[in-house]
């Protein structure tokens, strides 16, 4: 492999992976908190993206667009958890799972009857097209915008969580919830802040993935929540910062495998990445990071 190739590969792999970190990290918010899973976490990408598509359709530019995407995703995780999960609080884990599994259903097929069931095209700005040249270098731009989106949204989140009051409050409530309520933290404040912050982490890594494919489906919120899942996994359940390793990890594994395998296995790509994955639960059940010995954000 040449240095050229080497370099321009670790810069995919950094880029997938922040979207991915994104994604698992606002599943693990969750999870983190309240201990359930909201598979509906994937449809707020979905969201993300219909608004940008409609619009951009109206002729607003793609920032704004954007923007507007991220507000309405986390303006709809809060009101999911007042509507969905709320009312179920003290419900066993289970109901839980199917009370998200049911709002991922309608919310796919409310876009269905209401806007159409074929892909729809979203126009990205042409310079994410381009390609930064450095002397043998060739550096995609949109990679290079997603890793530092990526970033930056995870240091500020980082930087939330380690300064404010508010940020402590997750934290303890991550640690443990009861004990926090205990202490004086208030409960459905932080619940509701956890899926404020859940939907402003999907719709970031939403932008990002309109971006990268260019069209709105659906059903789109599949692959992310997918993705988000085995990523916490990897990870360690319960742990915010193995979230974002396991987003890495995984998008490490991705990228390598599609430049190593011949041509003629790239299409198992993921299947691969994911016998990888069984791999390192194999040794590592309770995830890269344990929650119960980590040092939580």
């Amino acid at each position: 492999m040449t240095p050229e190739l080497l370099v321009q590969q670790l810069i995919n792999a950094l880029s997938l992976g922040s979207i991915y970190a994104l994604l698992a990290l606002g599943l693990a918010m969750v999870f983190s908190v309240l201990g359930m899973l909201n598979f509906a976490f994937g449809e707020l990408v979905t969201i993300t993206g219909y608004v940008m598509f409609w619009l951009v359709a109206a002729q607003t530019s793609f920032v704004t667009a954007a923007v507007a995407g991220v507000i309405f995703a986390t303006l709809a995780s809060v009101l999911i958890e007042q509507i969905a999960f709320r009312p179920l609080r003290r419900a066993p884990f289970v109901t839980l799972l199917f009370s998200s599994f049911a709002v991922a259903v309608i919310i796919q097929n409310l876009i269905r009857q209401l806007v159409s069931p074929r892909p729809k095209g979203v126009p990205v700005p042409g310079i994410f097209d381009e390609v930064w040249r450095f002397g043998t270098f060739q550096i995609g731009v949109l990679p290079m915008i997603t890793l530092g989106v990526g970033l930056a949204a995870l240091g500020l989140l980082a930087a939330f969580l380690q300064r404010t009051s508010w940020g402590l409050a997750i934290r303890a409530a991550a640690l443990d919830f009861e004990v926090a309520r205990l202490m004086g933290i208030r409960a459905n404040r932080v619940i509701s802040l956890a899926f404020a912050i859940s939907g402003l982490l999907a719709g970031v890594a939403g932008v990002l993935w309109v971006a990268r494919r260019g069209t709105v489906t659906p059903d789109m919120g599949f692959v992310p929540i997918l993705k988000a899942f085995i990523a916490v996994v990897i990870g360690g359940l319960g742990n915010l910062w193995g979230a974002v390793l396991g987003g890495f990890v995984l998008a490490f594994l991705e990228v390598t495998l599609d430049v190593v395998l011949p041509i003629e296995f790239r299409p198992y790509t993921e299947a691969f990445a994911l016998i990888a994955v069984v791999v390192i639960l194999y040794f590592r059940p309770q995830g890269l990071i344990a929650a119960q010995t980590a040092e939580r954000v």
